[in-house]
């Protein structure tokens, strides 16, 4: 059952403790938080807690005071053990080294108080720590052990250590936030069954810190599966200073230069009013060259020190990460500008203004962001949203206020991953030999495996004892079955050790000509979202993407023709569902209004109003509206109406724009399923753009097709299998069928103590996707399947969005064909154009369309004057 924890007075939290820790508590923080005053008693009354709480809450001390209490109290009595008491699992291992610290000194402060018998000791076990520490640790185990999801499985399943971790207590997950949504969440959630059922002596108690997240009933069977939790929900105690800037009045027609140098003006403004100030970009590229522009502007205008400007982002090394991290913990930088990898709850000192640079996509991430300001539960989290263009106005605008009325997205959770499962399974050989019946009912409690069907199970089972008949693809069985149960076989502990762990080996991509003419690098992540026929930009050149082989993409030359796939595309975060259809209602309404006549200064006020911002941002809302409701005669798109509209560019082709507010993820399946079908029925090539927007269609030249009838006749319940034969031979497919064949062991990272190259992982991966193809429901093609149908794209909104539409709960209409875009298709139709910030090419693309549009209107009667210098603010 998942219940509200309920809130205690400082005074009863006190008396739960020993005289000397209240007292020290009391002197170092007066009095308890919110979160800590609802979980101190929990924890010590030994029940499963979730903790959702701000940055700066006092989330970590909630859950360690009360622990660090009962082992205290042991010490004074000299009847601490040698075993592990409390083990805490962090993603980060940066992470855990700040919690030693966050530990170790508390302690140290407490200890002085009073003379103990014994001492508590603390220990950090990642794959960072060294075979001599892993040894001290044999002799003497720490009472809380600091690790890794990775290193606390590989802990589990290793004879010696794992003995000293039966008689652990207490479990506690920080930033399960982060954990939840991935495969990484999934093998954590097993490893904690297999824990408890084959390792432990009695439950430990099960603590889960997150920051905002939602649903947290979701996330609480996540952590505690369907087990009793209680809920500490104090996601929005922290009061948000939080506006939307737009750099100009008008985002149409300012010039670039103007455009940028007002951004940069925005953000220089900003700073100079505070100490320090953390910069969120969307990609990493733009992280480096922010970070670049900003040092070159602090020079020429001698405003400070280039050097207290700083750059953090994953692709960096870690000892520059780690520079970049202390520097801001001790107040050396004035400036950092972040990527996401400052999202996580590392310490990074005081921060007292978050920027962000463009929309975070969802408002979890927003609430993130933001909440890296004002460090303590009682200081204001002060963040900036500048915005770049019209719809990125509006879907910052509807975030912000979103994040105001505390309306987080869902996380997804992915479910039954089965290259997850057969770590699991191995895992559990590793620690005694278990019946698979047994086996099965255990990793069902856990949250991720609770739909896990036996024969999936026994899919994966079957695979690891060899059924599948791979040897001769030098796949060997890792399992047997004994008398009594699972077994592994010779050498399956060295391959478990060496290979766990869900985080793919990502790699840079050689690009060549058909002649072996090398050209350059692309990252896989890029690579995969290629077609044939796509056209990119590498070192300032435009190739045509032909095909890849192995670890090698083949090119040729496409000098003069225009990218159909922005370099920075696979970096950009999705929009989440929940806001987008938040966009889609908004914009509906707006429509309405002026469908009804409302007069447009009523209109602008009441945007104003609504989204709080200033009556320049809601005059260019309300144009920008008005000018699609004038284009379709009436027809503005919304969450009820898909509008399809036909537009035949410069080239000659036809384009089919579907303005579809339902999420990336959900567009990027439904774009497909439709591509198929257009492509079935007309026998001709469609290419896909797709964006948070919507998506075109395009063909090659103008046909005659009726879309709405087409799109009328695709069945909703078919729609997951159409899909499945669809991507089946994309990159897609083929790079993440290399991840899941590495998951599953199929493929070894590691082997007899040697790496092994992801060049020849790639090629051999390939060869075994052409084999295991013709194999009926094989475990490891079935996991990259709904790898990337439910978890990079969201096939199940998709199904949903097409139900509606078959049963008429979403209206479909249709306008053009015309040889012009409306002003909400312009951005969809730009995506091949580059970022923003760093370019002109998209921007000069808007202004010319927009012009196009106005002309178009006026042709029909229709003036819209731009007038921003009548706006009173």
């Amino acid at each position: 059952m998942i219940s509200l924890a309920s809130p205690h007075n400082d005074s009863e939290i006190l008396e739960l403790m020993r005289p000397y820790v209240a007292k020290w508590f009391k002197e170092k923080y007066g009095s308890f938080t919110p979160p800590q005053k609802a979980s101190i008693p929990v924890i010590k009354a030994g029940e499963n807690v979730l903790i959702s709480s701000p940055t700066g809450s006092g989330k970590t001390m909630a859950a360690f005071i009360g622990i660090l209490d009962s082992l205290l109290e042991l010490a004074e009595k000299g009847s601490l053990e040698n075993k592990v008491y409390a083990i805490y699992i962090s993603p980060l291992r940066a992470l855990n080294n700040d919690m030693y610290k966050n530990i170790f000194i508390p302690l140290q402060e407490i200890r002085s108080m009073i003379n103990l018998e014994q001492e508590i000791r603390i220990a950090v076990r990642t794959s960072d720590t060294s075979s001599y520490e892993k040894q001290k640790m044999l002799k003497k185990p720490p009472h809380i052990l600091i690790t890794t999801p990775e290193s606390f499985m590989i802990s589990m399943v290793s004879p010696k250590f794992s003995q000293t971790l039966k008689d652990v207590r207490w479990i506690i997950i920080d930033e399960i936030h982060e954990l939840a949504g991935s495969k990484r969440g999934s093998f954590l959630s097993g490893a904690l069954e297999l824990f408890e059922k084959f390792l432990a002596t009695s439950p430990p108690v099960r603590i889960g810190l997150s920051a905002t997240i939602s649903p947290l009933d979701e996330v609480a069977k996540f952590l505690a599966g369907d087990r009793d939790c209680k809920l500490v929900d104090a996601r929005f105690l922290k009061n948000m200073d939080l506006k939307v800037i737009s750099p100009v009045k008008d985002l149409i027609h300012t010039s670039e230069d103007d455009i940028n140098e007002r951004i940069y003006e925005t953000i220089i403004e900003e700073v100079k009013k505070h100490k320090t100030t953390l910069i969120f970009t969307n990609t990493r590229s733009s992280a480096e060259r922010v970070s670049y522009k900003l040092r070159k502007i602090v020079e020429n205008e001698k405003l400070f020190d280039a050097d207290l400007v700083g750059a953090h982002h994953s692709s960096l090394s870690r000892d520059v990460r780690l520079d970049i991290e202390n520097k801001m913990k001790n107040g050396m930088l004035k400036v950092v500008v972040s990527s996401t990898s400052l999202e996580l709850g590392i310490d990074i000192g005081y921060i007292d203004l978050v920027l962000l640079l463009s929309s975070p996509k969802s408002v979890s991430r927003l609430l993130q962001r933001i909440g890296r300001a004002g460090h303590h539960i009682r200081q204001v989290s002060k963040g900036r949203v500048i915005v770049v263009d019209r719809d990125d106005l509006l879907e910052c605008a509807i975030l912000t206020k979103l994040a105001r009325e505390k309306k987080i997205d869902n996380v997804h959770i992915p479910q039954k991953p089965l290259d997850v499962l057969t770590q699991l399974i191995l895992a559990a050989s590793l620690m005694k030999e278990i019946d698979p019946n047994e086996l099965y009912l255990t990793i069902k409690r856990a949250y991720p495996f609770s739909s896990l069907t036996i024969e999936e199970f026994n899919s994966v089972l079957d695979y690891l004892t060899g059924k599948f008949g791979l040897d001769s693809r030098s796949v060997y069985p890792k399992l047997r079955i004994g008398e009594n149960g699972i077994k592994p076989r010779k050498g399956t502990r060295m391959i478990f050790y060496m290979n766990s762990g869900t985080i793919p080996e990502e790699s840079l991509i050689p690009v060549f000509s058909e002649d072996n003419k090398y050209f350059g690098n692309l990252e896989e992540e890029f690579v995969e979202i290629l077609s044939p026929g796509d056209i990119f930009v590498l070192g300032g050149k435009t190739y045509q993407f032909l095909s890849s082989k192995g670890n090698k993409v083949i090119v040729r030359p496409a000098d003069g023709k225009r990218p159909t796939v922005p370099s920075w595309f696979s970096e950009m975060l999705p929009l989440a569902i929940e806001p987008a259809i938040e966009i889609s209602s908004f914009r509906g309404r707006i429509a309405s209004m002026i469908r009804d006549n409302v007069p447009a200064e009523q209109t602008i006020n009441y945007i104003k109003d609504f989204l709080d911002i200033s009556k320049s941002a809601a005059r260019s809302i309300y144009e920008y509206i008005l000018e699609e409701y004038y284009f379709t005669e009436g027809r503005v798109p919304d969450d009820k109406r898909l509008l399809i509209e036909i537009y035949d560019d410069e080239e000659e082709r036809r384009n089919f724009v579907f303005h579809a507010l339902y999420g990336r993820r959900a567009l990027d399946a439904l774009s497909r399923i439709i591509a198929w079908k257009v492509g079935s029925d007309l026998d001709m090539d469609v290419k896909t753009s797709i964006t948070d927007n919507g998506f075109a269609l395009t063909l090659r030249r103008a046909v005659d097709y009726d879309i709405i009838k087409a799109l009328k006749e695709i069945d909703p319940t078919k729609s997951y299998e159409t899909l499945r034969e669809v991507i089946l031979n994309t990159e897609m497919v083929k790079r993440r069928f290399r991840h899941t064949a590495e998951r599953s062991f199929m493929l070894l990272k590691k082997y007899k103590g040697r790496e092994t190259s992801v060049d020849r992982r790639q090629i051999n991966s390939e060869v075994l996707l052409s084999v295991v193809k013709d194999i009926q429901k094989f475990p490891v093609l079935e996991e990259t399947i709904r790898e990337v149908l439910e978890d990079y794209m969201d096939i199940r909104s998709a199904q949903q969005i097409l139900t509606r539409i078959v049963q008429g709960e979403i209206k479909v209409d249709l306008i053009g064909p015309n040889k012009i875009p409306s002003p909400f298709a312009h951005q969809i139709l730009a995506k091949e154009y580059s970022d923003i910030i760093l370019v002109s090419d998209k921007r000069n693309y808007l202004r010319k369309m927009h012009d196009k549009v106005l002309q178009f209107l006026k042709e029909k009667g229709i003036n819209i004057e731009l007038n921003y210098t009548s706006i009173n603010e």
